[in-house]
């Protein structure tokens, strides 16, 4: 008898044991294929659930694998920035002393180039004492070269006088002779 039936009949007419037997035919053919329905979704879902457990598994296995990588990845980078970090301290070494040598050789250059202008300045003052001695020098000898000029004159007004004494004593000869002839 099914639920149908069961309301039809009514609650009074029938006696206790076939409520039962209604209840569970109707339970039966009810609630059974539904529960062969939660059942077999019960298997899909399980089913699936092991797909996505499995799926979650490999998941996990990548996220475990991605960051042991990223660990290593994450120690390379912490070695390489110590490498960096111990060249940077040798570059800053580096620049220290060659900044130390430049100052060095900044200062030797500089008393270099002090001790040349003094030789420089040596040089000079000894020079300008040469251009001195030699102006006086030559002074001294424009002198003497007037007083030769002054004397070569003279000379040749020595020989020209000779000249014109002689030519005088000629002239003073004849006018004897004719005077005394």
């Amino acid at each position: 008898m099914t639920f149908m039936a069961y309301n039809q009949v009514g609650t009074s007419e029938v006696p206790n044991m076939e409520i039962k037997e209604v209840l569970r035919t109707a339970i039966q053919d009810w609630i059974v294929p539904e529960f062969d329905k939660i059942r077999l979704e019960n298997a899909e879902i399980r089913s699936t659930l092991q797909l996505t457990n499995k799926r979650l598994d490999d998941i996990q296995a990548q996220l475990m694998d991605q960051s042991r990588r990223i660990d290593e990845t994450n120690k390379r980078i912490d070695e390489t920035n110590k490498r960096i970090d111990e060249t940077n301290q040798r570059i800053d070494k580096v620049h220290d002393d060659l900044l130390a040598r430049i100052d060095k050789v900044h200062d030797d250059l500089l008393g270099r180039i002090d001790e040349t202008n003094k030789r420089i300045d040596k040089v000079h003052d000894d020079l300008l004492a040469r251009i001195d001695e030699t102006h006086r020098r030559i002074d001294h000898t424009n002198a003497r070269l007037d007083r030769l000029y002054e004397v070569v004159v003279k000379r040749e007004e020595h020989s020209t006088l000779e000249s014109r004494v002689a030519h005088l004593e000629e002239i003073v000869d004849d006018l004897r002779l004719k005077l005394a002839a």
